[in-house]
């Protein structure tokens, strides 16, 4: 079975650049979590302002987020295999990463492959979805080398952790 195809579009806005990682890095990050799927994803970095209007549009939340992903709704005969569209929001994911003590690295890696997982159907609606796609992302992560996204480093990490769940 062939390579996922990842599309990569950077939003030229007024996003955070310096701690976006290259386009093909967030390829990689991309293709591990797809596996051996056989798709197209459209990856785009987004500033605040657009992740907030998208996050109230689409969930009805009136605050940006790290990752917004949209899955294909094309047609089965369709000649494209779309997975989907993630939305990645570099101010937010920059500051996550700095209150949650994480390599920005390690952070964007967590949010591209974290958004892959819900193009592939996984959720964390409930406690056992939750569980078993934290095993994945942990699992996927480690393959990175990045240490366990979820373990609690202080206090405030468990909050955010909690906050992160929600989003």
């Amino acid at each position: 079975m062939s390579r996922p195809t990842v599309e990569v579009l950077i939003d030229r806005g007024p996003a955070r650049r310096g701690d976006v990682p290259a386009p093909a890095r967030l390829v990689e990050f991309a293709r591990l979590a797809l596996g051996e799927s056989s798709c197209e994803l459209n990856l785009r970095v987004v500033s605040a302002v657009e992740s907030q209007r998208l996050n109230a549009q689409f969930r009805g939340k009136q605050r940006p987020t790290n990752v917004l992903s949209f899955p294909a709704d094309l047609p089965p005969d369709w000649p494209i295999q779309l997975l989907g569209d993630l939305a990645l929001c570099a101010d937010v994911i920059s500051r996550e990463a700095q209150e949650q003590n994480k390599g920005i690295e390690a952070h964007w890696a967590h949010m591209v492959i974290h958004g892959c997982l819900h193009l592939l159907g996984l959720d964390h609606q409930t406690a056992t979805e939750a569980a078993q796609m934290e095993a994945r992302e942990i699992e996927l992560l480690a393959q990175l080398g990045f240490a366990n996204p979820y373990e609690i480093i202080d206090d405030s990490t468990q909050a955010n952790r909690s906050n992160q769940r929600q989003s």
